[in-house]
């Protein structure tokens, strides 16, 4: 591996030292600016549309100016929308509450391009980035391969030793909670939902995903492709199959369907569960929703054919689909996003808000959202369930812990737990480390630009030293050993190791970047659109009401013998204090 690595570095030194440094490796052109090499030393910057001209489109036009002057920076923004919570107390009763979501969303909407642009092949826009969805597409073009060092210009010969480099700073060395109060109900939903859209092919180089869909398209419940679909259907009344244990419903058996899932070889047969997504018998959190969704799903096929008895199987699965969609969306917006961000701003799914402003309803997964979407440290180091202490060895791939417990007992097990805090380094269990590793070489092979580079990219200040993107200072004296210059750190361990905001579970980057991502998949999806969103998509009134109402604490007790306590926050005093509530005042 060193006499590689020494090869590498002798091969670029010649390139450096014969020829021209490409002049785009240095990254000239500021403010969304496209940089076009013309000849060995000479560089253009289309300035279109940018709002600036000149040079390196750095010169601010009048209204450019204006915006500018006005625009207050993020940091102010979310000063804003954590604090003077009587204030929003007001805004959230008003008309204004619509008004302000509509500009958070055209605002985070604008930074993420579409059509798409770039992928990991082609770093400038081409038919191929556009059309073959078999790419994760990417906002910003990959590091030029000519370039003298790794990273462009700056910083060392050769990038730090991946597992040298997630041992000494990504490592848990103590458990560190969130602050915020994040919980395992929340961590077990972020993997759940994710997997719909984020798989990629490892065995691909270059930034391919194998998922057929690039948003929230449930499959995750109902499988990637038509096959899958069917054999998990019970061509019954719209329904899924199932089991039922002690006269509950939980997913069939994969030797009753037999669809392909991922399981240790020496698991027995009657534990080998059968879910939409191959990997969810991994843990017992994505059990629980993968059987949450089976009987939610059900559930909503009973509602519609009271509604509808002239209905046959594929309408009622068809339309169910739809509705169950859209729970998704309500429910990720609502409570999920809204718990992330800590606004005292009331988020509210509305897809009307969008519908006389300029807004596409497509999307596409970009590898850089991918990649800043590994959480692994909201994973704790041992699972507290009904009094019990289950460690690592004993979870993974235990379907028998679902079963055993019950979906009543793990949710509420799962609510109550903390999760750990993702930003600020140093906290993601060893057991996971390996796919902290993996991302970090998979950002190499595609290439990706500098943290920094994508600081700029939304709007936020490159940092000028690795002192201040951490206030670690032994982690901070150690990037600088490792990578040289702060203009050279890599994106993902930028966004791990980047401090926190105060009291929060990450750093103003993973904000200010995976928002604009998450939004406009969310409202992107078409069933947001004009020709979608009305009552008779869903089957009418009840189902557009199922929608439009959904909640948590609904998907969970309206599938429950009993109501546990579900939230994506461990509970506070009142919270422990307050009584179950009958389902009828769900």
């Amino acid at each position: 591996m060193k006499e590689v690595s020494f090869i590498w570095v002798l091969l670029m030194l010649l390139r450096s030292s014969s020829s021209a440094v490409n002049p785009c490796c240095y990254y000239p052109c500021e403010n969304s600016g496209v940089c076009v090499r013309f000849g060995p030393e000479d560089y253009k910057c289309d300035c279109t549309r940018t709002g600036f001209n000149g040079q390196n489109c750095t010169n601010p036009e009048f209204w450019t100016r204006i915006y500018l002057m006005l625009k207050p920076s993020p940091t102010v923004v979310h000063f804003i929308l954590t604090h003077f919570k009587w204030f929003w107390d007001l805004v959230n009763k008003t008309f204004l509450r619509g008004t302000i979501m509509r500009i958070v969303l055209t605002v985070r909407n604008e930074l993420v391009p579409t059509p798409p642009t770039y992928n990991t092949k082609y770093g400038y826009l081409s038919w191929e980035s556009y059309q073959n969805t078999s790419y994760y597409t990417r906002l910003l073009p990959p590091v030029p391969e000519d370039c003298p060092l790794p990273m462009g210009t700056k910083g060392k010969l050769v990038l730090p030793d991946v597992i040298m480099l997630t041992e000494r700073f990504l490592k848990r060395q103590k458990f560190r909670p969130d602050p915020q109060g994040t919980n395992l109900m929340f961590a077990f939903m972020a993997q759940h939902f994710t997997h719909q859209f984020f798989k990629t092919s490892h065995k691909s180089k270059g930034g391919f995903t194998k998922a057929l869909g690039h948003g929230v398209d449930a499959s995750n419940i109902y499988g990637e492709d038509l096959k899958r679909q069917h054999q998990l259907r019970l061509h019954e009344d719209g329904k899924l199959k199932y089991q039922l244990i002690s006269g509950e419903m939980y997913p069939p058996k994969v030797s009753e369907v037999p669809v392909h899932m991922v399981y240790p070889e020496d698991l027995p047969a009657e534990q080998r569960l059968a879910i939409g997504q191959e990997m969810f018998g991994l843990l017992p959190g994505l059990s629980m929703y993968a059987t949450i969704w089976l009987r939610e799903h059900n559930r909503v096929c009973d509602v519609l054919k009271a509604e509808h008895p002239t209905w046959d199987d594929e309408q009622l699965f068809q339309t169910t689909r739809l509705i169950i969609i859209g729970e998704i969306i309500n429910i990720i917006i609502e409570e999920y996003v809204q718990h992330l961000s800590g606004y005292n701003l009331k988020l509210t799914y509305d897809p009307s808000l969008l519908f006389n402003v300029r807004f596409q309803y497509t999307n596409r997964i970009a590898l850089e959202f991918c990649h800043l979407y590994h959480w692994h440290p909201l994973m704790p180091d041992s699972f507290l369930i009904d009094g019990d202490e289950i460690p690592y060895s004993q979870f993974l791939y235990n379907t028998t812990v679902l079963v055993h417990y019950g979906v009543e007992k793990l949710v509420d097990a799962f609510s109550r737990q903390p999760a750990g805090q993702i930003g600020g380094g140093r906290n993601i269990h060893e057991l996971v480390l390996r796919v902290a590793q993996t991302i970090i070489t998979e950002g190499r092979s595609a290439r990706l630009q500098p943290f920094n580079q994508y600081r700029k990219k939304f709007n936020l200040k490159p940092y000028a030293s690795f002192s201040e993107l951490t206030d670690d200072t032994e982690m901070a004296h150690g990037l600088e050993e490792l990578y040289g210059d702060i203009d050279a750190l890599e994106f993902y361990p930028g966004l791990m190791l980047e401090k926190t905001r105060p009291n929060s579970i990450f750093g103003e980057s993973m904000v200010e970047m995976g928002a604009p991502f998450s939004l406009k998949g969310l409202f992107g999806n078409p069933i947001n659109s004009p020709e979608y969103w009305k009552p008779s998509t869903f089957g009418g009134e009840t189902g557009f009401s199922i929608v439009k109402t959904s909640t948590l604490k609904k998907l969970v007790c309206l599938n429950t013998k009993w109501c546990p306590y579900v939230d994506f926050h461990v509970p506070g005093k009142e919270e422990e204090a307050e009584p179950r509530k009958p389902l009828m005042e769900l």
